[in-house]
């Protein structure tokens, strides 16, 4: 039985699994073309994960029953590196046959990216509460995974990341500061205390009452 849905909830779940069929043919596409083993290890482990997560998104959109997602998890271990090294002058690649491993894992970057801000924005306009929780999990899991190709873009030196001069970034970041409590909120909390204070005044008294009738 199809899940019932909103009409702009419809139109954004087809968003979201035809951006997951993109996802798959892109990788298939584009595996051949990898030599790097490291690549072409990370590129696999992803696939296989994707095809999972789109199969449970179906799934979950075409019938009532819970549908259970999971969530992917980049390196916790990795220390970026900052700075440009040389870096290499960039064009389009001559020909389909000739896409280096570093085309391929910029093309990838870009479909994590991308596939991002697609589901955020339709797990927004998602009312069917199952439904918006998977597809929020599965925005998580392309930000998880553009981390992951972006960590090894970064220590190739495929993706190298400017930086300022300290001074400059410190004096740019430290122009913010932490936002004041506002006078109503602090007397509602105010309130809130008190208020606590009473109720467990309260309970004590009928407690005392209770032992009192008891005994």
């Amino acid at each position: 039985m199809t899940a019932q849905l909103g009409a702009h909830e419809a139109m954004e779940v087809h968003e979201v699994l035809t951006c997951g069929i993109n996802t798959i043919n892109q990788y298939q596409l584009l595996r051949p073309h990898v030599k790097d083993q490291q690549l072409a290890q990370i590129l696999d482990k992803q696939l296989s994960f994707i095809t999972q997560e789109y199969n449970g998104l179906v799934q979950a959109a075409q019938t009532q029953g819970m549908g259970t997602g999971s969530s992917y998890q980049s390196p916790q271990n990795f220390q970026p590196t900052y700075g440009l090294d040389n870096p290499q002058t960039q064009s389009p690649s001559p020909n389909s046959n000739q896409l280096s491993d570093q085309a391929v894992a910029s093309i990838i970057l870009g479909l994590h990216k991308s596939g991002a801000v697609c589901k955020m924005m339709a797990c927004l306009e998602c009312a069917e509460p199952n439904l918006r929780r998977l597809i929020q999990q599965s925005a998580a899991n392309c930000a998880e995974q553009a981390y992951e190709i972006w960590q090894y873009m970064n220590q190739k030196g495929y993706y190298q990341v400017p930086t300022m001069k300290q001074m400059t970034t410190n004096t740019f970041i430290n122009a913010y500061g932490t936002a004041g409590m506002k006078q109503g909120m602090q007397g509602m909390e105010t309130m809130q205390g008190t208020g606590n204070v009473q109720q467990n005044m309260a309970m004590g008294k009928q407690g005392m009452t209770n032992q009192n009738y008891q005994m």
